[in-house]
């Protein structure tokens, strides 16, 4: 297969359509290793025609899932520096967003890394610097990708990856991206709740009743509302705090069997996310996107991005609406008796995406494997 994406990790022969040299995280950077603009990082040029890969059975086909706020800990990064162009990515990264990230990475503290505006860059480089040490361990991992998916802000390391954005220029976008949500967040008290329920709970219900609350309260407008859809029986419910307390005090009347409060700062993929929307479209529109070389599976509606216009406008629209990632599992791995799962790969810091993986397919599950952003 010969795409942007596998010119991005893996150098390969005899492919008549690319040309000159190309902005890659290849072994070869432009000006003795390191880079530093947008020109010379995680692109290809290509020819006129897009290569079409050949079809490839299911086993030998892999999948890449990226993870998303949430899962960032101190320390992740360090067991990825030895692998090539690491540091260089680091490096642009310093660039693009003004402080030293992998400082912070790998010394926190913890409290800064949580913070919206710094984790959302932080996951994205390091879910992409997995991405380098997947290549070095398994090259075949990235050659034989047909899918990949991400969790929110994954899905900008997702794009990256299938080469419809440039690393520098996603980067940026998720620097502004980050920056509004946590203005956003910072105005209105909210969170985000994850919750394991069961077959007979009422999610919408319960988030009525916390609504009711609210208005008792004296909160004009409140918001409360299912903002992740995991997988069955598991939800994230985001919104005011007060709303989400009072969930968690009467759990059991909505038949909840846990709650735990996320290490997030603000009610994402909700309504509260609205003054996130125009930063980052105007940044948007600065950015060049391209059709994806593989399957990349949006989060508003768990279909697979079509052309750049169609995940121009969808980017956007995920910060005010629900991940439906369990909706995404099974548009993946969905398939008829007797066909065989592919590998599927977690690049990035926590096993979160792996679990939720083994809660909607088991069998698929069966084939993941974790890419540790920490020494093995």
């Amino acid at each position: 297969m010969c795409s942007r994406a596998v010119l991005g990790w893996r150098r390969l022969g005899g492919c008549p359509q690319a040309r000159g040299a190309a902005r890659r995280l290849g072994s070869s950077w432009p000006g003795g290793g390191r880079a530093v603009n947008l020109a010379e990082l995680l692109q290809s040029s290509v020819g006129d025609e897009e290569p079409k890969p050949p079809r490839r059975l299911p086993e030998d086909s892999t999948v890449l899932l990226f993870p998303g706020q949430g899962s960032q800990f101190v320390g992740m990064g360090r067991g990825l520096l030895r692998y090539p162009n690491v540091r260089d990515m680091f490096q642009v990264a310093e660039t693009v967003l003004g402080y030293d990230l992998l400082a912070l990475c790998l010394e926190g503290p913890q409290a800064e890394l949580d913070r919206t505006v710094h984790s959302q860059p932080a996951i994205f480089v390091a879910s992409l610097a997995a991405v380098e040490r997947l290549n070095h361990q398994q090259p075949d991992a990235i050659e034989n990708c047909v899918a990949a998916a991400g969790f929110s802000v994954g899905e900008f390391a997702a794009l990256v990856f299938a080469g419809a954005l440039d690393y520098t220029e996603a980067l940026h976008a998720v620097k502004v991206r980050a920056e509004a949500m946590q203005k956003a967040s910072e105005t209105v008290p909210s969170g985000m709740l994850s919750v394991i329920g069961q077959h007979k709970s009422n999610y919408n219900f319960a988030c009525l009743e916390a609504l009711e609350h609210c208005k008792s309260l004296g909160i004009h407008d409140p918001v409360c509302a299912v903002s992740n859809y995991l997988f069955p029986d598991c939800r994230v419910i985001a919104g005011h705090m007060q709303a989400l307390e009072f969930l968690q005090e009467n759990s059991k009347k909505y038949h909840f069997k846990r709650t735990k409060m996320l290490p997030v700062s603000g009610a994402f993929h909700t309504r509260l996310m609205e003054p996130a929307k125009e930063p980052l479209a105007e940044i948007l529109k600065s950015v060049e996107i391209q059709k994806p070389f593989m399957c990349v599976y949006s989060n508003v509606d768990s279909k697979i991005y079509m052309h750049p216009k169609h995940i121009k406008r969808l980017l956007v629209k995920q910060l005010v609406l629900p991940v439906k990632w369990e909706q995404t599992m099974h548009a993946i791995y969905e398939r008829k008796q007797g066909v065989k799962f592919p590998y599927t790969y977690e690049v990035g810091p926590g096993k979160q995406l792996g679990a939720i993986l083994k809660n909607c397919n088991l069998k698929a599950w069966k084939l993941y494997k974790h890419i540790d952003v920490l020494e093995d």
